[in-house]
């Protein structure tokens, strides 16, 4: 009954992750392309007013007309019914801390630790996972600050942290969590920043315009900085929430060189998105984001098998390595902790169930993204088999 009632938290909370985060991000997307498609003003009086931008739109059968006050609307009082967009990101980064909470750290031993990586507890491999995530916004804000008007220093500084936590995670625990855990100190990093800097700094500068003193730039530079950051984060952060579903990815054996080039294709892609909303896009980011997803298809094809004429693997055998390995989670009653039904309902207790999910358990095996966490330990030579095995079944 526990494993059930948290496969329903997991869903629930994942559901509630998925809704905020499409409001983050597209009132994050929206605000983006707002200010950087901002026009100066027409009209003599709204520059009087203090607009420093405008934007004409269309949308849904209606004409709008936004507008950017810098400072604050002059000689007129700011109005009351303000929006403020915060609880978007909180909720997101809520809700992924439950998720994380939920399947990483109660089921540490099952989706946290692979004892293959590095033999951990799972008390010493949660406090491991939280002490990165808050050291990992402790480094950028420390960076943040001292590299400050450094912006891009800062940003290189930032790519190369990004990159040697995915190589270091990579030596800690498995691999499905080391892209998890990349992707949860970017998200917490963006929610802190939303937290810490942001929110506070426009509401030191609206408290100042509702007293009429003339704002203190200096929150709104921040701020701006800030919220720069968050939107280059944006697609990688994406591309690891959906990488569960594609094992090819963290577990080929640099995975964690793969989630970098593809966290790179994705800033590319952000940044032409940027500059064409001022116009400016280059088709030279996009076909360098193509360039590298290419060069990442080439380099992570599976090798061609050789091993079909090296000797038949019989059936008894694959049976073997499928009951020693597999029928703990992918039984009719799963006997491994923390499972009551098999994974996907896939089950293998029969050389005919078996056979319908070659191709399957080929492809799993081979990119170790089975067993989860080798929790059964499946040997590479196991491995192997189950590659000649399927090999000679395709011939």
């Amino acid at each position: 009954m526990d494993a059930y009632l948290l496969d329903w938290a997991a869903l629930l909370v994942r559901w509630l992750h998925f809704i905020a985060g499409v409001a983050w991000i597209g009132a994050s997307f929206y605000f983006v392309m707002l200010d950087s498609s901002l026009s100066s003003p027409a009209r003599e009086q709204d520059r009087a007013r203090g607009v420093t931008g405008e934007l004409w739109a269309v949308h849904g059968g209606g004409v709008y007309q936004s507008q950017k006050f810098l400072l604050g609307p002059l000689g007129e009082p700011l109005a009351e019914n303000l929006h403020w967009s915060k609880w978007e990101a909180y909720t997101t980064w809520l809700s992924g801390m439950g998720l994380l909470a939920i399947i990483y750290w109660f089921g540490a031993a099952t989706y946290l630790i692979d004892q293959q990586v590095m033999a951990l507890t799972p008390a010493i491999a949660v406090t491991i996972s939280i002490g990165f995530l808050l050291g990992g916004w402790f480094v950028y804000n420390r960076l943040c600050r001292v590299l400050k008007g450094q912006d891009n220093l800062l940003a290189g500084i930032i790519f190369g942290l990004v990159c040697l936590s995915a190589w270091g995670l990579f030596q800690l625990f498995s691999a499905r969590a080391a892209y998890l855990h990349v992707g949860a100190m970017m998200g917490s990093i963006m929610a802190a920043n939303v937290f810490f800097h942001i929110i506070p700094g426009q509401k030191k500068v609206v408290a100042q315009m509702r007293a009429g003193q003339t704002p203190d730039a200096e929150p709104g530079i921040i701020g701006k900085q800030r919220s720069v950051h968050n939107t280059y984060f944006t697609l990688p952060v994406l591309f690891i929430m959906i990488s569960n579903h594609y094992p090819m990815t963290y577990s080929h054996q640099h995975g964690w060189l793969v989630l970098i080039f593809i966290m790179l294709a994705g800033v590319l892609i952000r940044q032409y998105f940027v500059m064409r909303h001022s116009h400016r896009a280059s088709p030279l980011l996009p076909a360098l984001a193509v360039i590298l997803l290419l060069a990442m298809i080439w380099y992570m094809r599976p090798p061609v098998s050789t091993d079909a004429s090296a000797g038949q693997v019989s059936e008894a055998q694959i049976a073997e390595i499928i009951n020693s390995r597999c029928v703990a989670c992918h039984a009719g009653t799963p006997t491994q902790p923390g499972f009551v039904e098999a994974p996907l309902g896939i089950v293998l207790e029969s050389s005919q169930q078996i056979l319908s999910r070659a191709e399957r358990i080929a492809a799993t095996v081979q990119t170790r993204y089975m067993p989860i966490g080798n929790l059964t330990g499946m040997t590479d030579s196991e491995r192997a088999t189950v590659a000649s095995w399927y090999a000679q079944r395709r011939q």
